[in-house]
């Protein structure tokens, strides 16, 4: 009799656990695919912090896997769209000519008002009140949206004036930086990001355009000495965070909607946030490296002020283009920062 109610209740108890088993799985596991190194921000911070919150939202019913080197850098939006992944992070600039209006907050202010994270959030807000219509993400769903810190000049030796860098070879990345390199009179070469370390290390090029998160993320302390330091940056690198549209719309509409509400400005501001945590461990890498971080002189300040005020003007016609009114936007743009502030 004692053994038969043993029995009894080993099999209630396991019934109990095999429908809490089913109950506990998840009912889909979301493909990440991700570039950079493992110790990158994205990858030890981002996706981490952004799948604790979509299965919190979802109950368990959706997960994150990461994957990584499924494809090149620049290919990444392609790999979504293909459902190779079905999330992913792009850099706006290594499709420069199907991305423009990205390019807004790129432009360099030559002000440290703002760090990455409100910067990101006012940038999410203008995609969705102007940005979005342009319809530049067609085929993806855009999670969130970012900037890194600010862009500065990553060389070898230092650099006192514009004239020591001329005819040098510096690695760009594409979008609005590309157009500030012609100006500053050095030989572009386009190159992953990925790539930067062993084509400075090779002498492929003499340097790059890059902000001091580079210095750890891509170990480029290693293999430059000097950071020519302007305020604000030369530039603000654009990245986005999209989802195949068909994964999406394969979920129940309460998951969609639990996914969407643990993006967008949410994670838009932890995606910027990252960048500036990242610019501090960078900072740190360089001096523990011996780098040296130069001002840039109120000349070279200057000149390059003067050579890029025609970038507002190129992007309010890139925006006429895509049928934006481009002086809202950007109105709208620093009005959300300053209010951020």
């Amino acid at each position: 009799m004692r053994v038969t109610k043993i029995a009894s209740m080993t099999t209630a108890a396991l019934l109990m656990f095999s429908t809490y088993a089913v109950q506990a799985a998840p009912e889909k596991t979301i493909k990440i695919s991700t570039w950079g190194s493992p110790n990158h921000g994205i990858n030890k911070v981002v996706w981490p912090t952004w799948g604790e919150w979509v299965e919190e939202a979802t109950e368990g019913r959706v997960t994150v896997k990461v994957e990584y080197d499924l494809a090149p850098p620049q290919t990444q939006i392609d790999v979504v769209t293909d459902g190779i992944g079905e999330v992913t992070w792009i850099y706006h600039g290594h499709k420069a000519g199907r991305f423009k209006l990205t390019q807004l907050p790129e432009i360099p202010t030559f002000s440290d008002y703002a760090s990455s994270e409100l910067i990101s959030q006012a940038y999410w807000r203008t995609y969705e009140a102007y940005l979005k219509k342009g319809r530049e993400h067609r085929g993806v769903e855009v999670l969130a949206l970012s900037v890194n810190g600010p862009g500065q000049l990553i060389t070898k030796g230092p650099v006192s004036s514009l004239d020591d860098i001329k005819g040098k070879k510096l690695r760009v990345g594409g979008g609005v930086i590309s157009d500030i390199a012609k100006d500053m009179k050095v030989t572009p070469v386009f190159t992953p990001t990925t790539k930067v370390y062993e084509s400075i290390s090779q002498g492929v090029v003499d340097g790059t355009y890059l902000p001091y998160e580079s210095l750890a993320s891509f170990r480029l302390a290693e293999v430059a000495d000097n950071t020519t330091v302007y305020p604000g940056g030369i530039f603000r690198g654009s990245f986005a965070i999209v989802m195949n549209r068909d994964t999406l719309s394969g979920l129940s509409k309460a998951d969609q909607e639990a996914i969407r509400s643990v993006s967008g400005e949410k994670l838009s501001r932890l995606f910027g946030k990252m960048w500036d945590d990242m610019d501090n461990v960078g900072y740190e890498a360089g001096i523990a490296n011996g780098h040296t971080f130069t001002p840039a002189t109120p000349e070279m300040i200057a000149d390059l002020k003067k050579s890029t005020e025609p970038l507002v003007n190129k992007w309010y016609k890139s925006a006429k283009q895509r049928k934006i009114d481009g002086e809202a936007a950007y109105n709208y743009f620093y009005k959300e920062l300053e209010q951020g502030l």
